[in-house]
Protein backbone atom coordinates (compact mmCIF):
# COMPACT_ATOMS: atom_id res chain seq x y z
CA UNK A 1 0.00 0.00 0.00
CA UNK A 2 1.11 3.60 -0.89
CA UNK A 3 1.40 6.12 1.66
CA UNK A 4 1.99 9.58 1.78
CA UNK A 5 4.98 10.94 2.45
CA UNK A 6 5.96 11.05 6.36
CA UNK A 7 6.18 14.73 7.78
CA UNK A 8 8.90 14.72 10.77
CA UNK A 9 8.99 17.95 12.94
CA UNK A 10 10.66 18.79 16.24
CA UNK A 11 8.06 18.45 18.55
CA UNK A 12 6.29 20.57 20.74
CA UNK A 13 4.45 19.99 23.85
CA UNK A 14 0.96 20.15 21.26
CA UNK A 15 2.27 17.00 19.81
CA UNK A 16 2.48 14.93 23.27
CA UNK A 17 -0.80 13.37 23.29
CA UNK A 18 -0.04 12.16 19.44
CA UNK A 19 3.18 10.91 20.92
CA UNK A 20 1.78 9.46 23.88
CA UNK A 21 -0.93 7.16 20.89
CA UNK A 22 1.84 6.22 19.36
CA UNK A 23 4.49 4.68 21.87
CA UNK A 24 1.49 2.67 23.47
CA UNK A 25 0.72 1.49 20.03
CA UNK A 26 4.28 0.12 19.83
CA UNK A 27 5.29 -0.80 22.85
CA UNK A 28 1.64 -2.87 23.19
CA UNK A 29 2.33 -4.20 20.35
CA UNK A 30 5.67 -5.77 21.10
CA UNK A 31 6.29 -9.56 22.62
CA UNK A 32 6.19 -9.10 25.97
CA UNK A 33 9.46 -9.21 28.31
CA UNK A 34 10.64 -9.17 31.73
CA UNK A 35 10.84 -6.80 33.32
CA UNK A 36 8.31 -5.47 31.14
CA UNK A 37 8.94 -2.38 29.71
CA UNK A 38 7.62 1.00 31.41
CA UNK A 39 6.38 2.86 28.12
CA UNK A 40 2.49 2.17 28.99
CA UNK A 41 2.84 3.99 31.80
CA UNK A 42 3.77 7.36 29.82
CA UNK A 43 1.30 10.18 29.52
CA UNK A 44 0.39 13.35 27.96
CA UNK A 45 2.27 15.27 31.38
CA UNK A 46 5.09 12.94 31.75
CA UNK A 47 5.97 13.48 27.56
CA UNK A 48 5.11 17.09 27.80
CA UNK A 49 7.52 17.04 30.68
CA UNK A 50 10.27 15.47 28.67
CA UNK A 51 10.06 17.47 25.66
CA UNK A 52 10.43 20.55 28.21
CA UNK A 53 13.64 19.34 29.67
CA UNK A 54 14.79 18.01 26.23
CA UNK A 55 12.89 17.80 23.34
CA UNK A 56 12.11 15.33 20.54
CA UNK A 57 10.80 14.78 17.10
CA UNK A 58 7.39 13.67 15.69
CA UNK A 59 6.62 11.97 12.26
CA UNK A 60 3.09 12.04 11.26
CA UNK A 61 1.48 10.50 7.76
CA UNK A 62 -1.75 11.67 6.05
CA UNK A 63 -2.23 13.89 9.68
CA UNK A 64 -2.26 11.01 11.68
CA UNK A 65 0.17 10.27 14.44
CA UNK A 66 3.44 7.56 12.87
CA UNK A 67 6.05 8.29 15.09
CA UNK A 68 7.95 9.60 17.85
CA UNK A 69 11.23 9.99 19.58
CA UNK A 70 12.01 11.31 23.06
CA UNK A 71 15.45 13.07 23.31
CA UNK A 72 17.15 14.18 26.80
CA UNK A 73 20.81 13.86 28.28
CA UNK A 74 23.23 12.40 30.63
CA UNK A 75 24.97 14.32 32.96
CA UNK A 76 28.28 13.47 31.07
CA UNK A 77 26.79 15.56 28.30
CA UNK A 78 25.74 12.80 26.03
CA UNK A 79 22.58 12.55 24.13
CA UNK A 80 20.05 10.03 24.72
CA UNK A 81 17.17 8.69 22.64
CA UNK A 82 14.16 6.95 24.31
CA UNK A 83 10.70 5.98 23.55
CA UNK A 84 11.55 4.67 20.05
CA UNK A 85 7.82 4.44 18.29
CA UNK A 86 6.76 3.93 15.08
CA UNK A 87 2.74 3.32 15.10
CA UNK A 88 2.01 -0.08 13.98
CA UNK A 89 0.00 0.62 10.96
CA UNK A 90 3.23 2.71 9.62
CA UNK A 91 5.70 0.21 10.54
CA UNK A 92 8.14 -0.60 7.54
CA UNK A 93 8.07 2.89 5.63
CA UNK A 94 11.22 4.40 6.35
CA UNK A 95 9.62 6.72 9.27
CA UNK A 96 12.01 5.32 11.72
CA UNK A 97 15.09 6.36 9.64
CA UNK A 98 14.15 9.80 9.31
CA UNK A 99 13.13 10.29 12.33
CA UNK A 100 16.06 8.83 13.75
CA UNK A 101 18.07 11.75 11.83
CA UNK A 102 15.84 14.32 12.25
CA UNK A 103 16.84 13.49 15.76
CA UNK A 104 20.65 13.57 15.68
CA UNK A 105 20.11 16.65 14.10
CA UNK A 106 18.71 18.12 17.21
CA UNK A 107 20.94 16.38 19.54
CA UNK A 108 23.75 18.24 17.81
CA UNK A 109 22.56 21.63 17.54
CA UNK A 110 21.26 21.70 21.18
CA UNK A 111 25.19 20.66 21.56
CA UNK A 112 25.41 17.31 22.17
CA UNK A 113 28.64 15.28 20.26
CA UNK A 114 27.22 11.66 21.08
CA UNK A 115 23.71 9.88 21.70
CA UNK A 116 23.15 6.94 23.85
CA UNK A 117 20.74 4.62 23.86
CA UNK A 118 19.14 1.30 25.74
CA UNK A 119 18.72 -1.48 23.61
CA UNK A 120 16.57 -4.59 24.98
CA UNK A 121 18.76 -7.61 24.35
CA UNK A 122 15.43 -9.62 23.79
CA UNK A 123 15.32 -7.83 20.83
CA UNK A 124 17.95 -8.66 18.10
CA UNK A 125 16.66 -7.18 14.88
CA UNK A 126 16.44 -3.31 16.73
CA UNK A 127 20.11 -3.53 18.03
CA UNK A 128 20.26 -4.58 13.79
CA UNK A 129 18.80 -1.56 12.89
CA UNK A 130 20.85 0.95 14.80
CA UNK A 131 23.88 -1.08 13.77
CA UNK A 132 22.85 0.03 10.40
CA UNK A 133 22.27 3.60 11.39
CA UNK A 134 25.80 3.61 13.05
CA UNK A 135 25.40 2.70 16.67
CA UNK A 136 27.50 0.69 18.41
CA UNK A 137 27.80 -1.30 21.30
CA UNK A 138 29.10 0.76 24.03
CA UNK A 139 29.12 -0.91 27.22
CA UNK A 140 26.58 -3.68 28.30
CA UNK A 141 23.46 -3.09 30.95
CA UNK A 142 20.69 -4.65 32.66
CA UNK A 143 18.89 -6.95 30.30
CA UNK A 144 20.08 -5.46 27.37
CA UNK A 145 23.00 -3.10 25.68
CA UNK A 146 23.71 1.08 25.57
CA UNK A 147 24.47 1.89 21.79
CA UNK A 148 25.97 4.96 21.08
CA UNK A 149 27.26 7.36 17.94
CA UNK A 150 28.75 9.94 17.13
CA UNK A 151 26.79 13.03 16.55
CA UNK A 152 27.11 15.45 13.29
CA UNK A 153 29.48 18.39 14.83
CA UNK A 154 27.38 21.78 14.98
CA UNK A 155 29.46 24.85 14.03
CA UNK A 156 27.21 28.35 14.09
CA UNK A 157 27.81 30.64 10.57
CA UNK A 158 27.63 34.36 11.28
CA UNK A 159 27.82 35.36 7.46
CA UNK A 160 29.28 34.28 3.89
CA UNK A 161 32.84 34.96 4.98
CA UNK A 162 32.28 32.27 8.62
CA UNK A 163 31.19 30.04 5.37
CA UNK A 164 34.17 30.57 3.15
CA UNK A 165 36.89 30.09 6.06
CA UNK A 166 35.45 27.00 7.07
CA UNK A 167 36.21 25.62 3.66
CA UNK A 168 39.44 26.80 4.11
CA UNK A 169 39.50 24.67 7.62
CA UNK A 170 38.18 21.87 5.76
CA UNK A 171 41.29 21.86 3.61
CA UNK A 172 43.87 21.34 6.65
CA UNK A 173 41.47 18.06 6.89
CA UNK A 174 40.69 16.13 3.50
CA UNK A 175 43.47 14.28 1.58
CA UNK A 176 43.00 12.41 -1.83
CA UNK A 177 40.15 9.76 -2.17
CA UNK A 178 37.57 12.22 0.07
CA UNK A 179 33.91 12.81 -0.50
CA UNK A 180 32.42 15.79 0.85
CA UNK A 181 28.57 16.25 0.20
CA UNK A 182 26.91 19.26 0.95
CA UNK A 183 23.20 20.01 1.64
CA UNK A 184 21.13 23.03 2.27
CA UNK A 185 18.62 24.71 0.28
CA UNK A 186 19.48 27.36 -2.59
CA UNK A 187 21.45 30.07 -1.16
CA UNK A 188 22.64 27.91 2.16
CA UNK A 189 26.39 28.53 0.87
CA UNK A 190 27.43 25.51 -0.33
CA UNK A 191 29.46 27.12 -3.50
CA UNK A 192 30.66 29.61 -1.27
CA UNK A 193 31.75 26.79 1.31
CA UNK A 194 33.57 24.98 -1.39
CA UNK A 195 35.82 28.31 -2.37
CA UNK A 196 36.62 28.48 0.88
CA UNK A 197 38.10 24.87 0.43
CA UNK A 198 39.20 25.63 -3.34
CA UNK A 199 41.25 28.76 -2.00
CA UNK A 200 43.08 26.54 0.64
CA UNK A 201 43.82 23.73 -1.51
CA UNK A 202 45.59 26.63 -3.73
CA UNK A 203 43.30 25.58 -6.93
CA UNK A 204 43.72 27.28 -10.33
CA UNK A 205 40.39 28.60 -11.69
CA UNK A 206 37.56 30.64 -9.81
CA UNK A 207 35.22 28.14 -8.35
CA UNK A 208 31.73 28.65 -9.27
CA UNK A 209 28.74 26.88 -9.45
CA UNK A 210 28.95 23.88 -11.94
CA UNK A 211 24.95 23.84 -12.40
CA UNK A 212 25.25 24.04 -16.01
CA UNK A 213 28.66 21.74 -17.19
CA UNK A 214 27.34 19.52 -14.12
CA UNK A 215 30.77 19.06 -12.75
CA UNK A 216 33.96 21.24 -12.69
CA UNK A 217 37.92 20.15 -12.68
CA UNK A 218 40.46 22.73 -10.57
CA UNK A 219 43.89 21.40 -10.45
CA UNK A 220 46.46 22.27 -8.43
CA UNK A 221 50.15 24.02 -8.90
CA UNK A 222 51.73 22.61 -5.62
CA UNK A 223 50.77 19.18 -5.76
CA UNK A 224 47.79 19.38 -3.35
CA UNK A 225 44.55 16.86 -5.01
CA UNK A 226 42.62 18.31 -7.33
CA UNK A 227 39.03 19.83 -6.39
CA UNK A 228 36.33 18.50 -8.68
CA UNK A 229 33.16 20.06 -7.93
CA UNK A 230 29.78 18.44 -8.57
CA UNK A 231 26.20 19.73 -8.77
CA UNK A 232 23.84 16.70 -8.50
CA UNK A 233 20.76 19.49 -8.44
CA UNK A 234 19.22 18.55 -11.81
CA UNK A 235 20.74 14.66 -12.19
CA UNK A 236 17.47 12.76 -12.11
CA UNK A 237 19.24 9.85 -10.28
CA UNK A 238 22.36 7.89 -9.14
CA UNK A 239 23.21 6.51 -12.38
CA UNK A 240 23.28 9.84 -14.01
CA UNK A 241 25.93 10.25 -11.69
CA UNK A 242 28.15 7.31 -12.16
CA UNK A 243 28.21 8.73 -15.83
CA UNK A 244 30.43 11.63 -14.66
CA UNK A 245 33.11 8.68 -13.77
CA UNK A 246 33.71 10.42 -10.66
CA UNK A 247 35.72 6.88 -9.66
CA UNK A 248 38.14 7.67 -12.48
CA UNK A 249 39.54 11.04 -10.63
CA UNK A 250 38.30 9.83 -7.15
CA UNK A 251 41.81 8.76 -5.71
CA UNK A 252 43.76 11.59 -6.86
CA UNK A 253 41.02 14.27 -5.57
CA UNK A 254 38.94 15.82 -3.34
CA UNK A 255 35.28 15.25 -4.68
CA UNK A 256 33.06 17.68 -3.71
CA UNK A 257 29.22 17.18 -4.50
CA UNK A 258 26.23 19.94 -4.33
CA UNK A 259 22.95 18.61 -3.72
CA UNK A 260 24.23 15.09 -3.30
CA UNK A 261 22.23 13.08 -0.84
CA UNK A 262 20.35 10.11 -2.30
CA UNK A 263 22.90 9.80 -4.80
CA UNK A 264 26.29 8.82 -3.54
CA UNK A 265 25.48 7.11 -0.96
CA UNK A 266 26.02 3.04 -2.56
CA UNK A 267 29.48 4.19 -4.23
CA UNK A 268 30.99 6.15 -1.38
CA UNK A 269 31.53 4.45 2.12
CA UNK A 270 33.32 7.01 3.57
CA UNK A 271 32.29 10.37 3.42
CA UNK A 272 31.73 14.13 4.83
CA UNK A 273 28.34 15.37 4.54
CA UNK A 274 27.59 19.00 5.44
CA UNK A 275 23.72 20.20 6.02
CA UNK A 276 23.72 24.07 5.85
CA UNK A 277 21.14 25.21 7.83
CA UNK A 278 19.42 28.90 8.39
CA UNK A 279 19.78 29.89 11.73
CA UNK A 280 16.49 31.51 12.96
CA UNK A 281 19.06 34.25 14.57
CA UNK A 282 19.98 35.09 10.74
CA UNK A 283 23.23 33.52 10.58
CA UNK A 284 23.49 29.77 9.19
CA UNK A 285 24.51 26.43 11.00
CA UNK A 286 26.78 23.61 9.80
CA UNK A 287 26.24 20.35 11.09
CA UNK A 288 29.25 18.31 9.91
CA UNK A 289 28.77 14.05 9.81
CA UNK A 290 31.62 11.85 9.53
CA UNK A 291 30.30 8.80 7.63
CA UNK A 292 32.67 5.75 7.31
CA UNK A 293 36.06 4.56 8.87
CA UNK A 294 37.96 7.53 7.08
CA UNK A 295 36.52 9.70 9.72
CA UNK A 296 35.82 7.86 12.37
CA UNK A 297 38.72 9.30 14.54
CA UNK A 298 39.10 12.55 12.60
CA UNK A 299 38.65 15.35 15.48
CA UNK A 300 35.81 17.37 13.74
CA UNK A 301 36.34 20.24 16.62
CA UNK A 302 39.43 21.62 14.82
CA UNK A 303 36.74 22.88 12.12
CA UNK A 304 35.90 25.64 15.48
CA UNK A 305 38.93 27.55 15.31
CA UNK A 306 37.53 29.08 11.52
CA UNK A 307 36.59 31.93 13.89
CA UNK A 308 40.21 32.61 14.04
CA UNK A 309 40.40 32.98 10.58
CA UNK A 310 37.11 35.11 9.87
CA UNK A 311 38.91 37.83 12.13
CA UNK A 312 42.47 37.33 10.44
Amino acid sequence: MSLPEPVVVVASEQDAPAMVEVVHAAFGARPPVEPPSTAGAETVASVAEALRRGGGVYASVGGRPAGAILVGGTPEGAATFARVSVHPDFQRHGIASAMVAAAEDLAALQGHHRVDLFAREEFTEVITFWSHRGFRVARLAPHGVVLSKRLPYALPLADADATRALGGRLADLVRPGDLLVLSGELGAGKTTLTQGLGEALGVSGAVISPTFVLSRVHPTADGRPTLVHVDAYRLGGPGELDDLDLDLSAPTSVTVVEWGKGFVEQAWDDRLEIDLLHDPEGGRVALVRPVGERWAAVDLSDLAAYEDVARA
